[in-house]
């Protein structure tokens, strides 16, 4: 049985597990564990799905609770994709703020499944990476 859980904190090599377990290690900067770490500690959202104690799943977010929140991160293991657990983590990031917006970045083999679960794709989103210029 799957549990789901929100956590206050999750230990950096489980992070490092399940990203790369599920493939967002790709997109990720996994040569940089103090990075990574930083990333967790920044997080005010952390959800995990654990089975029989072993990190299954997991959403990582930033969210005022009541207004906006970014799903930063939502990883499942290889092994137990296709079983809904996406869906449920998601489920209790609303449940968390249920007055709050949803907002993400996707990445693009996850399209299908962020419109499957009923996210729309927003126009207006705009990005200004690091190191690049304010203008």
């Amino acid at each position: 049985m799957i549990s789901f859980q929100v956590e206050s904190a999750l230990r950096l090599n489980e992070f490092q597990f399940i990203l790369e377990d599920s493939g967002l290690s790709v997109r990720r900067p996994m040569e940089d564990p103090q990075l990574l770490e930083r990333m967790l500690l920044g997080s005010n959202l952390l959800i995990t799905a654990r089975s029989e104690g072993q990190l299954v799943g997991f959403l990582r977010g930033l969210s005022d609770f009541c207004y906006r929140s970014f799903i930063a991160d939502l990883a499942v293991a290889h092994s137990y994709q296709r079983k809904g657990i996406g869906r449920q983590l998601i489920q209790v990031a609303r449940n968390q703020a249920p007055d709050a917006r949803l907002i993400l970045f996707s990445a693009e083999d996850a399209l299908p499944f962020y419109e499957k679960v009923g996210f729309h794709l927003h126009e207006r989103c705009y990005q200004l990476k690091a190191g690049e210029e304010l203008l």
